[in-house]
């Protein structure tokens, strides 16, 4: 147990070092010293852009979902929208972007609701949390080259009976229905959690 006045100690950076770059992230080395023991160790870190992911309500108050195949899981996973922000693009246009381009949907209102570190012992990007409401099919999807999602719709409170359930798995999809959770209890009427 740790003394009552016990404060971590923030590590001084010595430099780093590039190890691999690939088309969605570049793997650092970076070195920092410990301030009061003096001793200098090296940590791998994933430098990647920012994310976003959206949730999109639409009309008749459902979340615009999508199912993919996951490389990293082996396996579906079902999601709410999102992807990669393009350099200089604001989090919110990303946001936008991603969601015409993954489901052809639209809408208005954007707006951030929340922000995660996905992995901060290991990565240094953000994940913007974004909210769309009166979201519709406005076009034709526009996948990248490697994407092939269904995309579906259902009344928010099964999303979140699926996600309690274990059937949505993907961290920031939880993240992103944990900062919706108040405004969601509002908009219904019911306490504010």
């Amino acid at each position: 147990m740790n003394p009552p006045d016990f404060a971590p100690h923030r590590w001084e950076k010595l430099g780093e070092e590039s190890l691999a770059a690939t088309r969605i992230f570049n793997l650092r080395r970076q070195r920092y010293r410990h301030p009061r023991r003096g001793d200098a160790r090296d940590f791998v870190v994933i430098d990647s852009p920012d994310w976003v992911n959206v949730l999109a309500l639409t009309p008749e108050k459902k979340l615009v979902l999508v199912s993919q195949f996951r490389f990293g899981i082996d396996d579906f996973s079902l999601e709410i929208p999102g992807g990669v922000i393009e350099p200089g693009e604001d989090p919110l246009a990303g946001g936008l972007r991603e969601l015409r381009e993954e489901t052809g949907y639209a809408g208005r209102n954007a707006r951030i609701i929340g922000r995660v570190h996905p992995n901060p012992a290991i990565q240094n990007n953000t994940c913007h949390l974004v909210l769309v409401e009166e979201a519709v099919p406005v076009a034709a999807a526009q996948w990248d080259y490697d994407e092939e999602i269904a995309v579906s719709t259902l009344p928010v409170d099964e999303v979140y009976a699926l996600a309690q359930a274990g059937r949505i798995t993907h961290a920031l999809v939880l993240d992103a229905l944990l900062f919706f959770a108040p405004l969601w209890a509002a908009a219904k009427g019911g306490p504010v959690i």
